[in-house]
């Protein structure tokens, strides 16, 4: 079954996914949204579970990969500009969370926020 799926991402709030789920569809990749219908009806569980995870066939991972990566909205900072990897100067970031533990498992906002870089894979603390 691991082999079946492969998960495109994780949104906290299953009205983040639809936009790219939306365009995935339209270019005939099948969508599932694991986790969707118990965020509709906790949305405080949310950062709990990790969120609603957007999920396609394995055989159309590659495809959906590059249409995610074109639409996809990269992490910025307060004044609103990309967040700049320290390693590589790339200006594509995504927000990252370990969630070691029981406590930062039930209590995710207590963890520092992280940023992982999408070109060398780079994790960095926020400043």
């Amino acid at each position: 079954m691991e082999d079946l799926f492969y998960t495109i991402g994780s949104f906290d709030y299953p009205a983040d996914v639809q936009i790219i789920k939306g365009k995935l569809e339209s270019e005939g990749i099948p969508v599932f949204l694991k986790d969707e219908n118990t965020i509709n009806s906790d949305p405080l569980i949310s950062y709990a579970i990790g969120g609603v995870k957007l999920q396609v066939y394995s055989k159309h991972k590659m495809k959906a990969l590059e249409i995610y990566n074109e639409i996809r909205a990269y992490a910025v900072d307060a004044s609103g500009n990309p967040i700049v990897c320290p390693n590589c100067k790339a200006t594509k970031s995504e927000l990252y969370y370990r969630r070691r533990g029981v406590f930062l498992k039930l209590f995710p906002f207590f963890e520092s926020r992280k940023y992982r870089c999408m070109q060398c894979g780079m994790i960095t603390k926020s400043k």
